[in-house]
C-alpha cells in the first residue's frame, strides 16, 4: 500500500492562528485536505471572506474562533472551544504576526510593543497554553512555531521584527527540549519573501524609507532569491504538513528554511 496516498493527518485536530488569509488560510486548506480538523483563530469578529468560502466547504471539520492572541483571556477561550468542537488539540501552527519597520535611531516604544505583544508574547503563551493542554490529555502532539528568514539575521529598517522572529526561533528550541520527555514535538518554519497580501504594505513601508517606486522593493527581493521568485502561501504547505504529521515523528527543536535558498544553515 502506498501510505503517502493517505491522508497524513486523520485523526489530528489543529489549532492555527492568524489563518484569516496568507499563509495561515492556505496551511489550513492544506490541513483539511489531510484529513485534519481545524479551529483556527484571527482577529476578526468575523471570519474573511476566503475563510468563510473555506468554512462552507468543510462545515464538519472547520470552526472559527475569533482571537487577539494578546489576551490570554481570549486564548484560553480559544483552546476550550477547540476542545468542545473536536476533542483534544494534537497540532499547533503558530503563525499570528503582525510586521512594521523605521530606521533604528526613529524606532519607538509603541512600535516594539505592538510587535512583541502579538510576535513574541502571543506566540509564547498560545504555545505554552496547547503545550500544557497536550500534557494534561497526553497527547502526542506537534507543534509548528512560525518564525522567518529575518530571524536569522539582522536588518537595518525591521530590527524590532527580526528579533521578534529570531525569539520564536530560540522558544522552539528550548520549547522542544522541554517537552521531548512528553513525546511532544516542537519545530519552525522559516519562510523566505512569501508573496501574501501583507506585502503590499511591507513594499509600501520600504518604498517609504528607501525612496522607491511602489512595487520595486517586492521586484528586487523576489529577483534576489537563489531560486530567483518570491514563494507562495502554498509553498509553505508542504512543509507544515510534514512537521504536522507522522512521518516527522523523529524531529523536533529544529526550523526548516523555506526561502528558494536564501539562507544556508
Amino acid at each position: 500500500m502506498n501510505t503517502l496516498l493517505l491522508p497524513r493527518l486523520k485523526d489530528k485536530h489543529a489549532v492555527l492562528t492568524g489563518a484569516a488569509g496568507g499563509i495561515g488560510l492556505a496551511v489550513t486548506a492544506a490541513f483539511l485536505s489531510h484529513g485534519a480538523h481545524c479551529t483556527v483563530a484571527d482577529r476578526g469578529e468575523q471570519p474573511t471572506p476566503e475563510l468563510a468560502t473555506l468554512m462552507a466547504a468543510h462545515p464538519d471539520t472547520l470552526q472559527y474562533v475569533a482571537t487577539d492572541v494578546t489576551q490570554l483571556e481570549e486564548v484560553d477561550a480559544l483552546i476550550k472551544a477547540a476542545q468542545r468542537r473536536f476533542g483534544p488539540i494534537t497540532t499547533l501552527f503558530n503563525n499570528a504576526a503582525v510586521f512594521d519597520m523605521a530606521p533604528l535611531l526613529d524606532s519607538d516604544e509603541a512600535m516594539y510593543n505592538k510587535l512583541f505583544s502579538v510576535n513574541v508574547k502571543g506566540a509564547f503563551f498560545v504555545m505554552q497554553k496547547v503545550l500544557a493542554q497536550m500534557v494534561d490529555n497526553q497527547v502526542k502532539g506537534s507543534v509548528i512555531n512560525m518564525a522567518s528568514q529575518a530571524g536569522r539575521r539582522g536588518e537595518a529598517l525591521v530590527s524590532h521584527y527580526c528579533a521578534s522572529k529570531a525569539a520564536i526561533i530560540s522558544y522552539t528550541q528550548s520549547a522542544a527540549l522541554a517537552m521531548a520527555p512528553q513525546g511532544i514535538r516542537v519545530n519552525g518554519i522559516a519562510p523566505g519573501v512569501i508573496d501574501t497580501p501583507m506585502w503590499q504594505h511591507v513594499d509600501a513601508l520600504f518604498a517609504r524609507h528607501e525612496n522607491l517606486p511602489l512595487g520595486e522593493k517586492k521586484k528586487r527581493v523576489g529577483e534576489a532569491v537563489p531560486m530567483g521568485y518570491m514563494g507562495t502561501p502554498a509553498d509553505i504547505c508542504g512543509a507544515a504538513v510534514f512537521l504536522a504529521s507522522n512521518e516527522a515523528a523523529y524531529i523536533t527543536a529544529q526550523t526548516l528554511n523555506v526561502d528558494g535558498g536564501s539562507v544556508m544553515s
